[in-house]
């Protein structure tokens, strides 16, 4: 594939594209740099090798890109906190919450572990590997022996899950 038809396809799939990286990292900014860098990226790809379905090619490359950001971030922050003596951040005060916002989290909490405790066993591992411990969809695939689109799947069920208990209590 040329240049110029990269051009085209990139153009073509720009608006999803930078709406995909937003939603993964949940910052505009940083989601028109990644986009930059895939654009970046793609080119140097196709200048190394052919590429036959370019435009998966292009999303797994963003989609890499800012799963390798959030990573990077995840570990700048563990690296803030490791930098920061012991003493210091037991002397940080915690935002103190009303009353009513503790009710709410409460409740929260409660109808959260009722619809989690509904779960396949399978869907409670996936959730606890994914969210407590971090683990990327491929980590939890090979552990289950499932695959990693499986994984994914039952995770946005999970967490569509979550969203509808949230969703229905701040109705309520």
């Amino acid at each position: 594939m040329s240049q110029s038809q990269f051009n085209t396809v990139f153009l073509a799939q720009r608006v999803s594209l930078l709406r995909t990286l937003q939603r993964m990292v949940d910052n505009p900014s940083t989601a028109e740099d990644l986009l930059q860098e895939t654009y970046l990226r793609v080119t140097r790809a196709l200048g190394e090798r052919p590429i036959e379905h370019l435009e998966p090619f292009v999303f797994q490359t963003a989609r890499n890109l800012a799963l390798d950001h959030l990573r990077a971030r995840r570990t700048q922050a563990r690296n803030l906190v490791d930098d920061v003596p012991e003493q210091v951040l037991h002397n940080v005060a915690a935002p103190s919450s009303s009353a009513e916002d503790a009710a709410h989290a409460e409740q929260l909490l409660k109808r959260l572990s009722v619809s989690l405790g509904q779960l396949t066993p399978r869907q409670q591992r996936i959730f606890i590997l994914s969210r407590l411990h971090g683990a990327s969809y491929l980590e939890i695939a090979e552990q289950l022996n499932v695959s990693s689109s499986t994984v994914q799947k039952e995770l946005k069920l999970i967490m569509a899950i979550c969203v509808g208990v949230a969703n229905r209590l701040n109705r309520d």
